[in-house]
């Protein structure tokens, strides 16, 4: 593929994935164009010397890899999370404010919530649906036909909002405006509209439960002078996911003994603490299978992961042109001026010397050009699933990335030229 297809995939992707089991979907949707072949968690399996596989847990992780053509003895991981800071819709949802029926939200992850205020918005995730026959099945739905809006308080009953600042209560403040003049269910009390909204759209009897995200319906697009820039919701992580699959889907060859392989977990902007994060057991219990399956014993199993290397992939802070003194005044961090390796003391990331001594070789040998990363000592850095997989695995594990302008909004920034080498540093790293 050439740089501009690699762009134009790029915004497909990031417009067709507005929550986690979307990414996936379209990550699955890739894989068997490119001949992956699928496995189940409840299936015995059986893999072959070179082929190529991925499995899928909760619909919103999922696990990538090729085998290699002998016993595989080493491992190379790509590591990247799927969701995205967002507001979630309650359970009961809806409600009623003098004539104007509202949502009601919960509030997954850190977003900022200003940036979603006055935004057109629309509603996607999973239901799980009954049809007239009794049977359950869960489907992935997105409305976008009828966006809803969190609208904000006029300047003219908050005076002082441009000189004391915005202050949202949570609770109060960011339920979305839906409709207007909808009657309530006599016997229930009740509004029906959300799946009336669905039945528009999906053939069902009932609804019987979801999980919906509010999301933005503005889609990504190319920004600046000569299209130097991307803009859309969800660089943070769908960048990083976008590139880290490139990378794999373009492993022409296995190796002779290394298994190749990408990860994509849910559920890091809430803590990685779930049964599809990455402090679960998925990726060690993935591995092991793949060793049993291979004939390889426990001791293999370890010596594999003692031989395995991790890249978590995740976004940075760019240095904001306004705000200079936020950021490590002898790391300035550039969009633009190459992918970021990030370093801290306080074991945020998981980078040490080793690490960060292998990754900075190999882009210098294939001429990509890096930075790094790290935060002044009087703001502390986030974090990413890389000590979490250390953890967990005991992998050597590095952190890098790209840097981007206003994260955990609903609409990021960040430089094209930077995702494109992330890409290929990726696919190298692979050795594709």
């Amino acid at each position: 593929m050439n740089k501009q297809n690699d762009i134009d995939s790029l915004i497909a992707f990031l417009d067709r994935s507005p929550t986690a089991w979307h990414a996936v979907e379209n990550l699955r949707e890739e894989l068997r164009k490119a001949h992956f072949q699928e496995l189940h968690e409840g299936d015995s399996w059986k893999l072959t010397p070179g082929g190529r596989y991925y499995l899928t847990r909760n619909g919103s992780t999922l696990c990538a890899f090729v085998m290699p053509t002998g016993s595989p003895k080493s491992l190379r991981l790509l590591g990247s999370h799927t969701d995205s800071p967002a507001f979630k819709l309650k359970p009961q949802a809806e409600f009623l404010k003098e004539n104007m029926l509202m949502l009601g939200v919960e509030i997954y992850g850190g977003p900022l919530l200003t940036s979603w205020l006055n935004r057109d918005l629309g509603i996607a995730g999973r239901v799980v649906l009954r049809d007239k026959k009794g049977h359950l099945r869960t489907e992935l739905v997105t409305l976008d036909q009828n966006p809803v809006v969190i609208p904000q308080l006029a300047i003219h009953l908050d005076r002082t909002v441009n000189e004391d600042g915005l202050k949202l209560q949570k609770q109060e403040h960011l339920a979305a405006l839906a409709a207007l003049d909808i009657e309530a269910d006599k016997k229930s009390g009740k509004t029906h509209y959300l799946e009336t909204l669905l039945k528009e759209q999906y053939s069902f009897e009932e609804w019987v439960s979801g999980e919906l995200f509010l999301y933005p319906l503005e889609g990504a697009r190319l920004m600046g002078y000569q299209k130097q820039m991307i803009s859309s919701y969800r660089l943070d992580n769908l960048a990083s996911v976008f590139a880290s699959a490139q990378a794999l889907l373009g492993i022409k060859k296995p190796s002779k003994d290394q298994l190749q392989m990408a990860f994509f977990w849910d559920n890091e902007e809430v803590g990685s603490g779930t049964a599809q994060g990455a402090h679960s057991p998925f990726l060690m219990q993935t591995l092991e299978r793949i060793c049993l399956a291979s004939k390889i014993e426990r001791e293999g199993f370890l010596r594999l992961l003692s031989q395995g290397i991790c890249l978590s992939v995740d976004l940075a802070h760019a240095l904001h042109p306004n705000y200079n003194d936020k950021h490590e005044p002898r790391h300035p961090t550039l969009m633009n001026k190459g992918i970021v390796l990030k370093t801290n003391a306080q074991q945020r990331y998981a980078s040490d010397a080793v690490t960060t001594g292998l990754i900075a070789g190999l882009c210098k040998e294939r001429k990509i050009p890096f930075q790094y990363f790290i935060p002044r000592n009087d703001i502390p850095s986030g974090s990413t699933i890389g000590p979490i997989n250390a953890q967990v695995t005991g992998m050597t594990t590095l952190d890098l990335g790209c840097v981007e302008l206003s994260m955990h909004s609903a609409r990021e920034l960040a430089a094209v030229e930077d995702l494109m080498n992330l890409t290929k540093l990726l696919g190298a790293f692979l050795g594709g």
